[in-house]
């Protein structure tokens, strides 16, 4: 797909969102991570390593298109998005821990973003072209949309904390309205190739989502990650930057079928993600009054 909308105002949508989160971030978000090593490491391994494994195995299950494919491992190598520190302080989870791991997250997605699409585009090959996720060019337009921005707002954040803190919400809703204009007028535009598309991969990408939550949480308690900080690791393992996947996908692969299982994800994984905390939060809480009776 080629229009204005796509090539242009995608792009300028996560721009904002980017320069938005470089907003609320400081050099101390990065730092941050040496007072909980054990933590970050458990949730980076988990975001990098076992969600791509099983998405990989969620494709096969389910066997989708190989563009779908593709677009399912795009979305699992994306990093986690800011709503998961929203989610985070909703239940009592570490949000300090999700603002690091958010922010190193990103930097590292500049790597691992286009080096597993391209190893999906090299193992499923829909065109023949298993070259075209590592491009030089591709890899410059996914650095300038993800860390470009980040690094204005931190400069806007140093150079003036009190303006950052006025426009943050006013670019974080402007961002929302503008990422909901632009989404929905492209799904209207293709709807005819991607409801049937929908239906292929929307239960993959709900139990994609259930997995990712609780390999997020039960894999940092199973090692030793006190309960705050697991649910966490939960919240940013768990809640995908869907609009990267997009904005890739769409506008620089050039393929809104390949963004419809982020897409869906992003619908489904705000109401799954709430109906997880709550369910965490409220065994947490009887597993302390249990403690404390």
């Amino acid at each position: 797909m080629d229009s204005a909308l796509t090539s242009v105002g995608l792009p300028l949508v996560l721009v904002v969102i980017m320069f938005g989160l470089g907003l609320s971030l400081t050099v101390a978000d990065f730092t941050r991570i040496a007072k909980s090593p054990k933590a970050v490491a458990i949730a980076l391994g988990c975001q990098l390593v076992v969600l791509p494994a099983v998405a990989f195995g969620l494709v096969l299950l389910f066997d989708p298109s190989p563009v779908l494919s593709i677009g399912v491992m795009l979305l699992a190598a994306s990093p986690g998005g800011t709503a998961a520190n929203l989610f985070s302080h909703l239940f009592h989870g570490d949000v300090a821990l999700n603002v690091s791991l958010t922010a190193v997250n990103s930097v590292i997605a500049v790597a691992t973003v286009p080096v597993i699409t391209n190893l999906a585009i090299d193992y499923f090959d829909p065109n023949g072209d298993a070259t075209v996720g590592l491009q030089f060019g591709k890899v410059v337009q996914v650095f300038s949309i993800v860390l470009v921005p980040v690094a204005l707002g931190m400069l806007v954040r140093r150079l003036s904390s009190a303006f950052a803190d006025r426009m943050d919400r006013p670019v974080r809703i402007g961002s929302v309205l503008a990422l909901t204009l632009v989404i929905t007028a492209t799904m209207i535009d293709q709807r005819a190739d991607i409801i049937p598309n929908v239906r292929a991969v929307g239960v993959a990408m709900i139990v994609f989502c259930l997995i990712s939550l609780t390999v997020g949480y039960l894999v940092p308690r199973a090692l030793g990650v006190e309960g705050r900080q697991a649910i966490a690791c939960a919240m940013e393992v768990g809640i995908h930057n869907g609009v990267i996947a997009i904005t890739i996908a769409i506008s620089v692969l050039d393929s809104t079928e390949m963004a419809i299982p982020a897409a869906v994800y992003g619908v489904a994984v705000f109401p799954l993600a709430a109906g997880f905390g709550w369910l965490v939060t409220r065994r947490r809480a009887r597993a302390l009054a249990d403690a404390a009776g």
